[in-house]
């Protein structure tokens, strides 16, 4: 293992254990066991070696998922990897990692970069597989995928963030979710007429939204 990869595993492992303030060259480096001076040899700054980490596990955890991404057929299937995602990322750290990135978003502009790449990995990931199970149902052309996605993908980081203080309400929520799935399961079950009732009506209901939101800007 290479001494940059040392610092990252070792910056990705102080973040998700103990915190944004816990984070130091000195205890990275400490940590990886090498002289704190390559953390900025490598990265020119703590934020930017931190920026580099969250990058590198949000591209490995893209990875890993791709291929089950690219088996999705159904709004319920992708719900139910979106549940065995959850699962995986808080045990692998990276929810905590997020949590502690997020924090120092607000007061760091590399650290709000590297918590846009991560949003843009996941929301491009996802948008690709709704619109692939979207198209064969009611829902296509009613919604657009790229500002659904970037809404799941947004949404799902909120739960595994919300996880760590209130586990039961975000069972709830993915229980809701499922819910969701379900009635668009049985909208597809629906005769072409009924599908196309369904369209028409959903299709006045967004454009009278739009309507007001035109009036209310």
């Amino acid at each position: 293992m290479t001494t940059r990869d040392k610092l990252l595993d070792a910056a990705a492992a102080g973040l998700a254990e103990d915190g944004l303030s816990g984070v130091s060259a000195r205890a990275v480096a400490a940590r990886a066991g090498v002289n704190q001076a390559l953390v900025f040899y490598h990265f020119g700054s703590v934020s930017g070696l931190l920026d580099a980490a969250v990058r590198r596990s949000v591209d490995l955890a893209v990875a890993s998922y791709r291929d089950r991404l690219a088996d999705v057929a159904t709004l319920g299937e992708l719900l139910t990897l979106g549940r065995d995602l959850h699962a995986a990322e808080k045990r692998s750290g990276n929810v905590l990692q997020m949590a502690q990135v997020m924090t120092g978003a607000m007061r760091d502009d590399t650290l709000a970069e590297a918590a846009r790449y991560a949003m843009d990995r996941w929301s491009a990931e996802v948008e690709v597989a709704l619109r692939r199970v979207l198209r064969p149902t009611p829902l296509h052309g009613l919604v657009d995928p790229r500002g659904l996605a970037r809404a799941v993908s947004a949404g799902f980081i909120g739960l595994e963030l919300h996880d760590a203080v209130d586990p039961d309400s975000v069972e709830e929520a993915l229980v809701a979710l499922d819910a969701i799935g379900a009635l668009v399961s049985a909208l597809d079950a629906l005769p072409p007429l009924a599908v196309r009732a369904v369209r028409g009506r959903a299709r006045r209901t967004v454009a009278r939204a739009a309507e007001r939101r035109g009036l209310g800007s």
